[in-house]
């Protein structure tokens, strides 16, 4: 994939939002393009991984063990629960590019032909600490995600609580 072809997919994603034209590019040189088939496994729960991932077409299926949600009644060998599917313009793995934990999700492809822009943690904190004006863009930018996906994660988690406590 050529780097201008890039630049669409980025200025689409939030994080991104108020980069110039100029920092977009910047932003282009350190993706990685990767194509993907429905069911393949992009990042497991528990894995040391800590590089952000921006979708640029297709779609992923966040999936949590499910007794890390319903607590210690889950059967050992339930399916794991699906949270959310993700799609183009949105992202994931910025939980582990900000603390550089383990994966607190499983990230499955939802759809054939899923394109997924891979940037190396390193990369990015390099082009940040480089042009600090952009960086801090990216940073509160990815500030802003993560409260909305704290706030959604937590109504998600009720919801099946008390779908739980019902049957």
């Amino acid at each position: 994939m050529l780097q201008p072809e890039i630049m669409p997919i980025l200025a689409r994603t939030e994080i991104f939002e108020g980069l110039s034209p100029y920092q977009y590019e910047l932003v282009s040189f350190i993706c990685e393009p990767q194509t993907f088939r429905r069911s393949e496994i992009l990042l497991r729960e528990n894995e040391h991984s800590d590089d952000l991932y921006i979708i640029g077409r297709g779609g992923v299926n966040v999936l949590m063990d499910a007794s890390v949600v319903s607590g210690p009644q889950a059967v050992p060998s339930a399916e794991p629960v699906l949270l959310i599917e993700l799609r183009a313009g949105q992202l994931f793995g910025e939980i582990a590019l900000v603390d550089q934990g383990v994966r607190s999700a499983t990230i499955q492809v939802s759809r054939d032909d899923t394109l997924v822009l891979k940037i190396k943690r390193e990369r990015l904190m390099l082009l940040c600490d480089t042009y600090p004006e952009m960086g801090y863009k990216i940073m509160r930018n990815l500030a802003a995600d993560l409260a909305v996906k704290i706030r959604n994660t937590g109504f998600t988690f009720r919801q099946y609580q008390l779908l739980l406590s019902r049957k």
